[in-house]
């Protein structure tokens, strides 16, 4: 069977034009993790014919990855993630140009960054995310993200905007990358489980006393494939979206998808921000303390 990119992306056309296609095969796209919603934005990038791909992970396929990475499969379980990926999507587009790295990807994260056109944090390393960002805002690059939290979620931070450090207000600031304490990264956990608390209905759909668990360190993160799925398809349709000129309505706030409503939560305005973060703050510090 041969074959050719025209025929691969032939009906993608009437969502996208010829010329924005041709757009899409010169893009490079940064991935940086490969696993959950990573894994799920590469699967959509790739099929829509982005040409370049940047992937970085340093974990390999774990059994408890089945449930919920479009990737990994049980053939694939201990293969390095990233290497493991890019034979997928080879096996998609053959013609595909794709850079793979490790861990060591942060020895390189200028490089990286500079040669993307747009970047996806999959990762959920703060340290990693920190050097992600930092680095994007000195190259002048969008970061796409997702809130760690039990609905889909996007944001997009484009450049000059507020970093997350910046914005949910973590003890990070001034300190470099590789040398967080475990103090700064709880407490950036608690900052962003606070701010998906506030501005979401997420408490409704999740265990509250396991994600009690999980906020005090106690157990790993939960982790669903519908909601990793979807947000991994929300990620990428920003991505196509920046390459593409198009117009969106997602920035560095971003917003939640409630499936089980068919609504779409934004965050509440500053001033009513300002009086509930105080009660949600303390909630969920009650639920650490009774997990």
């Amino acid at each position: 069977m041969t074959f050719t990119y025209a025929e691969f992306t032939t009906r993608n056309l009437g969502f996208v034009t010829q010329t924005e296609q041709a757009r899409l095969r010169d893009a490079c796209i940064f991935v940086c993790g490969t696993g959950g919603m990573g894994g799920a934005a590469i699967q959509s990038l790739i099929r829509a014919g982005v040409g370049q791909l940047i992937l970085a992970d340093l974990d390999a396929f774990e059994v408890s990855n089945l449930n919920r990475q479009v990737f990994c499969t049980l053939d694939r379980v201990d293969q390095d993630k990233a290497e493991a990926t890019r034979d997928q999507c080879l096996r998609i587009n053959p013609q595909a140009e794709i850079e793979v790295l490790d861990g060591r990807w942060s020895d390189e994260a200028e490089r990286l960054v500079k040669r993307a056109d747009v970047v996806i944090n999959g990762t959920d390393d703060l340290g990693a995310s920190l050097l992600l960002y930092r680095t994007a805002a000195a190259q002048r690059r969008a970061v796409i993200d997702a809130y760690a939290a039990p609905l889909p979620s996007v944001y997009v931070t484009r450049p000059s905007r507020p970093m997350p450090e910046e914005r949910l207000g973590y003890p990070t600031i001034g300190t470099a990358w590789n040398a967080l304490s475990d103090g700064q990264r709880a407490e950036a956990f608690l900052a962003e489980a606070t701010h998906v608390m506030l501005h979401s209905t997420s408490r409704h759909y999740i265990d509250l006393d396991l994600a009690g668990e999980v906020a005090a360190g106690r157990r790993s993160r939960m982790s669903f494939a519908p909601m990793v799925i979807s947000t991994g398809t929300l990620m990428a349709y920003e991505a196509l979206g920046l390459i593409l000129d198009r117009p969106s309505v997602t920035d560095e706030a971003g917003w939640f998808f409630n499936p089980y409503t068919a609504k779409v939560e934004k965050p509440w305005p500053a001033p009513i921000a300002a009086l509930l973060k105080p009660l949600v703050a303390r909630e969920l510090k009650r639920m650490m303390g009774d997990a």
